[in-house]
């Protein structure tokens, strides 16, 4: 029996290439993220059905994933970033700005999980894998005060829902990236740094490269894999040995 597959924020580069690391690995993937064009296009681009939904509000997972086949044996939260705000003085950020971050990174996790995880648990089988960041870790680079918070958010929401599920053959764990350019948001952080700056962050990385989508990918494929059964509430880095 093929597994199924729900990747979430497709239309950004790591969840394109975590879709495309799981076909690959024979898994029936579906895509999803919020509706538009920018979907439409990133889902052609892959062959992959996609199923429209704004993450952040529970009725809206629930109509989607109500919508799929099957619920997913495999459901990867890909979805989050940034939402376009830069880091800006702790007095200057509106209520909106940051619940708007928690909604794309933390709420969307914990909408996904009660819409698919009892699903997997009742089958015996499952695998949820969270993208949380280095600054799940430890402060963000970014500056951006909601940002690190959510992901430290996600990286609880992680290790509880491990501790929930587990029993039950579902496994959760979270795969946080370094510094990867993957989409519109990372690329203007990376020119922001200038010179001066992409130097110092390539000089604290191990291996002396940023990250690629593919490298965060393979991580999860490994992470959603039967050889990775044992595996539940860690927190994988990805980072070239920054951590």
């Amino acid at each position: 029996m093929t597994r199924t597959a729900l990747v979430t924020g497709v239309v950004g580069g790591i969840g394109a290439a975590i879709a495309r690391q799981l076909v690959d690995a024979g898994y029936d993937v579906r895509v999803t993220d919020m509706p538009g064009t920018a979907l439409d296009d990133a889902a052609g681009a892959l062959g992959l059905p996609a199923y429209p939904a704004d993450l952040g509000h529970r009725d809206s997972v629930a109509e989607m994933v109500a919508a799929l086949p099957a619920r997913p044996d495999i459901l990867v939260n890909a979805a989050g970033g940034v939402r376009g705000q830069t880091g800006r003085p702790l007095v200057e950020v509106s209520e909106e700005d940051w619940r708007a971050i928690f909604a794309a990174n933390v709420d969307s996790a914990f909408f996904l999980a009660q819409s698919c995880a009892p699903a997997m648990a009742e089958r015996g089988w499952g695998r949820i894998v969270t993208i949380s960041s280095g600054a799940g870790l430890r402060p963000s680079l970014t500056g951006i005060q909601a940002y690190t918070s959510a992901k430290h958010a996600l990286v609880g929401l992680t290790k509880q829902l491990s501790l929930e599920f587990g029993p039950q053959g579902v496994t959760v764990n979270s795969v946080a990236p370094g510094f990867v350019r993957s989409n519109p948001a990372t690329e203007r952080q990376w020119d922001a740094m200038g010179a001066d700056g992409q130097r110092a962050l390539l000089s604290r990385i191990h291996t002396r490269r940023l990250g690629r989508p593919e490298d965060i990918a393979q991580a999860v494929g490994f992470l959603c894999s039967d050889a990775a059964e044992w595996i539940s509430g860690q927190i994988l880095s990805v980072d070239g040995g920054v951590t």
